[in-house]
């Protein structure tokens, strides 16, 4: 099958979901559509959508609203961001610091240039790679601490770990993380309570979760196809009981963030900005982001 469907002007765009059945000025929604791709807002529409059986016709549900669908796409959005910022925390305590004062601590500043200071299970060409890519990535970097290192120590090939992990993508990041000795890894996630295998899976989440944020893709109601590992009921009962985590929502994604953000930033403000941003949007079907009933009956959510 080929694809026909032609391009249409911002006020044809309009004009068709007004044909569709749905309620809005069309000034605004044309205004509306001028600054957000219609295919991406058609993401935040698709539950107000039905078929007719007979026709195979789409229209809106009775009385849809634009606003509603808006008030779906700035609850997304500002959801994002809020995700986006306790994300950041992680990515620099774990990432960007624990993980490189465990590693340099045990394999000295050049120690990620030599395979056997990682895990066995580290494909060696994989770990060439990661090499080769960071060698790509300081050579076109036009940071000052850069040429600034490479100028005083013009002997040195690399820069220390702990240089070089302030260029690294979140995704290099990953990849050093889940390939270090598992001493090592073992160290840091005791330091969260938790096993290896678990806080693995975590950041491994964060990474999909964060890519997704950065693109602007829709979060709010969407099945999380990395899905974190829960951890087990005899070393941390507080995720089993009164609440139950349906790992394929972004609400165990919100929860592990807070689980994380308790033993990186205390005073954080993360859950109070949540239930501000729950209250800003009371119309938004939580329950569609794994929200239980009792979800502040858990331990990790309950305030001191």
């Amino acid at each position: 099958m080929k694809y026909t469907k032609p391009a249409l002007t911002f006020e044809q765009q309009a004009q068709r979901l007004l044909d569709r059945g749905l309620i809005a000025d069309k000034t605004l929604l044309t205004e509306r559509l001028s600054v957000v791709n219609y295919y991406r807002l058609s993401a935040y529409w698709y539950n107000f959508k039905q078929v007719d059986p007979t026709t195979n016709v789409e229209s809106f549900s009775p009385n849809t609203t634009f606003d509603m669908i808006w008030r779906r796409y700035q609850f997304d959005r500002e959801l994002r961001h809020l995700i986006m910022n306790a994300v950041e925390y992680v990515e620099v305590a774990i990432l960007r610091t624990q993980s490189v004062a465990q590693f340099t601590l045990a394999h000295g500043p050049f120690g990620y240039e030599d395979y056997k200071n990682f895990n066995p299970k580290f494909p060696y060409d994989k770990f060439n790679r990661f090499l080769a890519e960071l060698d790509e990535a300081i050579k076109f970097s036009n940071e000052e601490f850069i040429g600034r290192f490479q100028r005083k120590y013009i002997n040195e090939s690399r820069l220390p770990l702990w240089i070089a992990v302030e260029i690294m993508t979140y995704g290099q990041l990953f990849t050093l993380f889940r390939n270090l000795d598992r001493q090592d890894i073992q160290t840091i996630a005791q330091k969260f309570n938790l096993f290896p295998p678990v806080m693995v899976s975590w950041i491994h989440t964060l990474l999909f979760i964060r890519n997704t944020c950065a693109h602007h893709a829709r979060l709010w109601n969407r099945e999380i196809p990395i899905r974190p590992q829960i951890p087990d009921q005899k070393h941390n009962p507080e995720w089993h009981s009164p609440v139950q985590f349906d790992n394929k929502r972004v609400f165990t994604v919100l929860t592990l963030l807070q689980y994380l953000l308790q033993f990186i930033e205390p005073k954080n403000d993360f859950q109070e900005q949540l239930e501000i941003l729950l209250l800003a949007y009371p119309e938004i079907p939580i329950t569609a982001m794994g929200f239980p009933a009792n979800w502040k009956d858990s331990s990790i959510w309950r305030q001191s």
